[in-house]
């Protein structure tokens, strides 16, 4: 039988690759191919035992779960609309700057609006018709939406935010405000390479601008005023957690700013309904729609991964790789970015690679020589990363709808941006 356990093992990952690039589901793909691997190895109950643990991750599920649940809120209530309008309306003179502009606006507003599909349509029904209107070519327009698409990765609901706080037992804000130079780097990486390629493509100018006009026959935007207060409501966790999260929480009367996740989370639902004035029991239940659905999507992919990695374990793939690597430390950068970086361009999805290395490797980053804060984020954001440059993920064919032109035209623009940032991780964060 161990002579067979590497076989096992390699055909495991061939056929959860190739499983995951066909568009199967995600976590059918992992917890199957996760159990058969621990039945040919003689060990079903260790990924049995791995699906009841992952169930109960406390952390996660707070954190998570109760973001999820304030995002559902914000979009029942158009306060996430609000905060869009609100930063793109003074927009509209700043000509071929909106390009790297867009970008960060995009990458921070999906730290307050999490989901990448969710931040990009909200911004880009707002966003790529300014730019088109500024004579910036659709291709670009929606490039510039989809290469800010993972500022989520420093939201105090990022699952992966959630996961590496358990291992290095840092709060989520600690968490998030460690890797967030090296994530804003690479999001300004992105976004400086786009308006370069922007000029090398000659995206730029009049003809773009008139070609977009004459499509226009007096399209009427059905949104008529911002108020400010709606717009605040998004940010207001996010203030809360950050205050609390560093030194300023020190002052005494903002010391009630000291608070977890959850908390944040519910005060920023309970301001939603104060300034809005919408039904508290409508807001109630979106909220637990929320929560629900992000236990089934979010954590269902986190349950889903353990099982898998837990087949690994069984046939001895892990503690090879981790042996290894502990010997072989050059390769741990490359493996954390490169890794997870291809499998978010070839599959779409950059978590469930990233969560894989997480579960298997990055509890061991400190005999790797590394923090688990560098090492697994760097998976995270490389895995987000990969997703910003592949054509087949939701949040790419939410921004080619809306710019009206094919996922690969997008791609051109923000791939090379994308290459730069992960060397960029590898090289500095790790």
């Amino acid at each position: 039988m161990d002579e067979l356990k590497p076989v096992i093992a390699v055909a495991g990952i061939i056929a959860t690759i190739y499983l995951l690039i066909k568009k199967y589901e995600t976590r059918t793909v992992l917890i199957g191919v996760g159990l058969l691997m621990s039945l040919l190895t003689l060990n079903p109950m260790g990924a049995l035992d791995a699906f009841a643990k992952s169930m109960t991750s406390g952390g996660l599920i707070m954190a998570i779960c109760s973001s999820m649940g304030f995002a559902y809120v914000m979009k029942y209530t158009q306060c996430d609309t609000h905060l869009v309008h609100l930063l793109t309306k003074p927009l509209g003179g700043l000509k071929f700057f909106l390009i790297p502009v867009a970008t960060v606006i995009t990458f921070f507003i999906n730290i307050a609006i999490p989901s990448a599909a969710g931040c990009a349509a909200a911004v880009g029904a707002t966003l790529i018709p300014i730019l088109k209107s500024a004579g910036v070519r659709p291709a670009t327009a929606g490039a510039a939406i989809l290469a800010g698409t993972f500022g989520s990765m420093m939201s105090p609901g990022s699952s992966h935010s959630a996961m590496i706080s358990e291992m290095s037992k840092l709060t989520i804000t600690e968490v998030n405000l460690t890797h967030a130079p090296y994530t804003m780097v690479a999001g300004a990486i992105g976004a400086v390479m786009l308006t370069l390629l922007a000029l090398f493509f000659k995206d730029y100018g009049d003809e773009h601008r008139q070609a977009y006009l004459r499509e226009q026959k007096e399209a009427e935007d059905k949104f008529v005023k911002v108020n400010v207060l709606f717009a605040l409501a998004p940010l207001v966790p996010l203030v809360i957690l950050v205050i609390g999260g560093t030194s300023l929480q020190q002052v005494s009367w903002l010391g009630w700013t000291q608070m977890g996740v959850p908390q944040a989370m519910l005060i920023g639902a309970i301001y939603g309904i104060l300034v809005t004035r919408i039904s508290p029991v409508k807001i109630t239940e979106e909220f637990f729609n929320g929560m629900g659905n992000s236990y089934a999507n979010v954590l269902g992919i986190i349950i889903a991964a353990g099982v898998f990695v837990a087949g690994l374990k069984s046939t001895g793939a892990i503690d090879s790789a981790i042996g290894f690597l502990k010997h072989s430390n050059e390769f741990v950068r490359w493996g954390a970015t490169i890794g997870p970086f291809l499998m978010g361009i070839i599959t779409g999805s950059g978590d469930a690679a990233a969560i894989a290395f997480n579960s298997a490797v990055t509890p061991h980053a400190v005999e790797l020589g590394y923090t688990h804060v560098n090492l697994g984020m760097a998976a995270a954001i490389s895995g987000a990363i990969g997703r910003t440059a592949s054509p087949i993920a939701g949040v790419t064919i939410v921004c080619a709808g809306l710019a009206m032109v094919s996922p690969m035209e997008m791609i051109k623009r923000t791939a090379l941006g994308m290459v730069l940032a992960i060397l960029f991780l590898a090289l500095f964060m790790l």
